[in-house]
């Protein structure tokens, strides 16, 4: 399974590497794409930076401790299994030297392997190996810390995920459809989504709470939103001007969603450093398509 590589300009003391890899042609209509990142650091050395708005993912890190907090909660240590729901605020992650693995969980992933509502996990982390919606993957937390070979530790992954789709339930084609409506650049409203669901706007409220995490006004702000900072993410050099999706009036209701999404505005997210996220959006467009994955097209 070939890998795609990001590395970011860091001091000299501090490496940061991430490999994406894709998944199967099983999985592409249930998960994103498969990623390895390792960090190594002098003790007490710590870098940190902040995820974007996402579909679910699930991370098993080995070595420090990382911290983390979604949207402006304090930051506390994780479980070395980290099942995060989807989530519509920014996500602050600190940590010093670890090796990260981790797998981005589609919306129509989410419903075929995890028998709890989106927005029972929205905004969210938990100890994966304590909930019961994910404890049976915490095996893989032992397996991949011994695994070196990183296309074997892909494929481990890929695997456990594929045959667990032998005892999921059916999928649920309203879920495709929705978040296939989502990608659309041009829906504008909870009105278009409905219309081109077939659906009444209360039905699409119920759908996208259950399999989403959030109301559909919410998740075509936030497709708005992360349509613009994709852009920024693979040309940094680029105004926000100029990156601003067209469904925006002008930048100043750009940037209310940029501190509504992140919690800073988008001139101190530009000025900050990125050691995990910046060359990490390349190298995601490269292997998966989307520089986010919120912008990921599921495929089947």
């Amino acid at each position: 399974m070939p890998g795609t590589r990001a590395s970011q300009n860091l001091p000299q003391d501090v490496r940061v590497v991430t490999r994406f890899f894709p998944v199967s042609e099983a999985l592409r209509p249930y998960c994103s794409i498969i990623y390895r990142t390792d960090v190594d650091a002098p003790a007490g050395v710590r870098i940190d930076d902040y995820l974007h708005p996402e579909w679910a993912n699930l991370r098993f890190i080995s070595g420090t401790t990382p911290l983390a907090a979604v949207g402006g909660e304090a930051a506390s240590p994780t479980a070395p299994f980290i099942a995060t729901g989807p989530t519509s605020r920014a996500t602050f992650f600190s940590c010093g030297s670890m090796r990260a693995w981790g797998i981005g969980i589609l919306p129509t992933g989410w419903a075929k392997f995890f028998d709890i509502p989106a927005d029972s996990m929205a905004d969210r982390f938990c100890d994966g190996a304590t909930h019961p919606a994910f404890a049976a993957l915490a095996p893989l937390l032992g397996e991949l810390a011994a695994i070196s070979d990183l296309e074997v530790g892909a494929a481990l992954i890929d695997a456990r995920f594929t045959a667990m789709l032998a005892n999921a339930p059916p999928d649920d084609p309203a879920i495709a459809a929705a978040h296939a409506a989502l990608m659309d650049d041009d829906l504008g409203s909870v009105g278009d989504l409905a219309g081109k669901l077939g659906m009444s706007e209360r039905s699409v409220e119920r759908l996208s709470h259950r399999a989403f995490g959030f109301s559909p006004k919410l998740l075509l702000r936030r497709q708005r939103f992360l349509r613009s900072l994709a852009r920024f993410m693979l040309d940094p050099s680029m105004a926000w001007i100029d990156t601003l999706d067209y469904h925006y009036y002008d930048q100043a209701q750009f940037t209310r969603d940029f501190k509504a999404f992140m919690g800073i505005g988008p001139r101190d997210y530009a000025a900050r450093p990125k050691p995990i996220l910046g060359a990490a959006a390349m190298a995601r467009a490269a292997a998966a398509g989307a520089a986010v994955q919120g912008l990921h097209k599921p495929t089947g």
